[in-house]
């Protein structure tokens, strides 16, 4: 069962285009960047998780809960991203799932996610996994720095003027 909270949500953002958060591990800093972002471009976001999650009321925020579960929230957002969307995620399978769909990805710590690059992404995951499955501790990412807050601010913002331009004729 999904459940939803929405305030009210318009029927469509100004560009078009939605934002879908992976929020179970997606940073404070970052949530609320995207809340500003929300109002100031007047664009939906959607945060999809597997906890309750506490948003601003906002015609252009909410938050879906999907039950605990392996990949349930991933599959979700792979589920709703449509082309022209932008996902937020950290999980580099859910992103190599939207690319080839049209869905734009930015994980974040502000590194644009594509079709150029998540092939590679995707091998050094797997190749990272099978080393922790084999008993080599890797040791974990750094912690959020506050280069990485200002990263993502400037990939989103780079995103949201991309969606605001006028399409060439």
């Amino acid at each position: 069962m999904t459940t939803s909270s929405t305030h009210s949500s318009p029927t469509s953002s100004a560009t078009g285009s939605r934002i879908w958060v992976d929020a179970d591990a997606c940073p404070r800093p970052v949530k609320e960047m995207l809340f500003r972002a929300a109002d100031r471009a007047q664009i939906q976001v959607t945060l999809v998780a597997n906890q309750l999650l506490s948003v601003p009321p906002s015609p252009w925020i909410n938050a879906v809960q999907v039950p605990a579960g392996f990949d349930v929230a991933d599959n979700e957002i792979a589920a709703r991203a449509q082309a022209g969307d932008l996902v937020i995620t950290a999980d580099i399978p859910l992103a190599a799932a939207v690319i080839p769909n049209g869905a734009d990805v930015i994980d974040p710590r502000g590194e644009t996610l594509s079709l150029a690059n998540i092939a590679e992404r995707l091998s050094m995951r797997d190749f990272m996994q099978g080393l922790r499955d084999s008993g080599v501790q890797t040791g974990g990412p750094a912690s959020f720095s506050a280069a990485d807050k200002q990263s993502f601010g400037r990939a989103l913002d780079g995103w949201l003027a991309k969606k605001r331009r006028p399409a060439p004729l």
